[in-house]
């Protein structure tokens, strides 16, 4: 059977389709909520305040809810694995972030603190669950799969958060098509629909089966009362931080993750706000510029994947990396239009789904039998610390460097990309997964 072949049969096997759906729906809440629309709906709540003080308190609910779940992380996947409660975990966490999303909708006007508060316990919902979800993937794909279904389902979550997206857009700038009557009518809708989209995809994953071929099979554990469960979690945690403390590839590969995927979230979460306020772009060309990368960000996922499997999860990683640097080099030179714009949007688009996917992946081949939730929770939880360097820097830049521009400020992403990408330079797949393996077995 040729490559092609195959990776056709896995892409359509049942278990790969039911974990796919999943970032089909809940990027619904990544695209529609966090990137869309509560901004501007937490900005109309606001008005009372002063732009410095609405800002202050938004800054502080994003700060403040990644890092509850960073913190807490490593413990819930602990927990998961004893129980080998992995779904059930991921449905608490996915029910509570669908709950949320749908409240936001009736928050009463001028309520910003009850809007925040929603929103920060949607946004715990939707990265809690993330962690039990990446672990899923071990059930479903085999060693050699791991690439390719990584990378199908980080592409039909930018085809499922961008296509509810596009909609929901249509649907705030014409909201009498629609049968609304305003705007802000527009906006509660979208809120509802988001949550309705990462619902109705939960449901397949939540009852699908282990996939026959998956790399890691879960031994069974004898169930336990609660107080022993939590001590034994809280022992799980200290040893496999001190696993990860003496596997040297694999910590070296968490610290280069830790640095780029920093700046791959710091360019996401700052890209809007540069077209706007240094660029002076219309909030159309914004919208257009974020549609742009979530659509090409679907096939060029796929690809990704595709090609990681063949080249090395890797080296497409340090490829995707070296287009991060010449975007942002193009950016302080160059980008000067909303056509400009488009094409830094079409070349992320182009990257981001990769790095990210075949980051989870490669990371992967390092988790050792029935502890998946549990090192993944160490993973996302160095995500979630990661969204914090980039953003100080962009701050301090200017301070550090008087005559530095706003413009010049991400230049300071650079080193992020740099010092990252020779880290992974050095990161041996093979070594790190025998290297993790004999410190599970001490």
């Amino acid at each position: 059977m040729n490559l092609q072949n195959r990776a056709r049969e896995v892409l359509r096997r049942r278990g790969v389709v039911a974990w796919a759906l999943y970032d089909f729906g809940n990027s619904a809440f990544a695209t529609v909520v966090i990137a869309g629309f509560f901004p501007i709906f937490y900005t109309s709540l606001s008005a009372e305040l002063t732009a410095r003080d609405s800002q202050f308190w938004f800054n502080l609910t994003i700060a403040l809810a990644s890092l509850s779940v960073a913190l807490c992380a490593p413990w819930l996947g602990a927990a998961a694995d004893r129980g080998a409660a992995r779904r059930k975990f991921l449905a608490a966490f996915a029910g509570l972030g669908i709950l949320m999303s749908a409240a936001l909708a009736w928050t009463p006007f001028g309520l910003w603190q009850l809007a925040l508060l929603f929103y920060a316990l949607g946004t715990i919902g939707f990265y809690g669950a993330n962690i039990f979800y990446d672990a899923t993937l071990l059930e479903v794909a085999g060693e050699q799969e791991l690439d390719l279904v990584s990378g199908y389902g980080y592409a039909l979550g930018y085809l499922g958060g961008g296509v509810l997206l596009a909609v929901n857009v249509l649907l705030v700038t014409n909201p009498r098509w629609f049968g609304l009557p305003d705007a802000g009518a527009a906006v509660a809708a979208a809120f509802i629909s988001a949550a309705a989209w990462w619902g109705i995809f939960t449901i397949p994953i939540l009852f699908a089966g282990r996939a026959r071929g998956s790399c890691r099979r879960p031994v069974a554990t004898p169930p336990r009362r609660a107080p022993q469960t939590r001590r034994a979690s809280w022992s799980q945690v200290a040893q496999t931080f001190a696993t990860i403390r003496a596997a040297q590839t694999p910590r070296r590969f968490l610290i280069a993750y830790f640095l780029y995927i920093d700046g791959v979230g710091t360019i996401f979460k700052v890209a809007v706000f540069f077209g706007a306020r240094i660029l002076g772009l219309p909030q159309t060309s914004l919208i257009i510029a974020l549609l742009l990368t979530q659509f090409v960000a679907f096939p060029a996922a796929l690809l990704f994947g595709w090609l990681g499997g063949r080249v090395g999860a890797r080296n497409m990683i340090l490829i995707g990396i070296s287009v991060y640097c010449a975007v942002i080099l193009y950016a302080w030179a160059w980008l000067d239009s909303a056509a400009d714009f488009y094409g830094l949007a079409v070349a992320i688009g182009l990257v981001q789904g990769g790095v990210q996917s075949l980051s989870r992946s490669l990371y992967a081949r390092f988790v050792p039998k029935n502890h998946s939730a549990e090192f993944f929770g160490f993973f996302n939880m160095v995500g979630k610390f990661a969204a914090i360097l980039g953003p100080l820097l962009l701050a301090a830049t200017p301070f550090i460097i008087p005559a530095a521009s706003a413009r010049d400020s991400i230049l300071a992403l650079l080193p992020l990309f740099i010092l990252g990408g020779g880290l992974l330079w050095k990161v041996d797949a093979a070594a790190g997964a025998a290297d993790m393996q004999r410190g599970t077995q001490t």
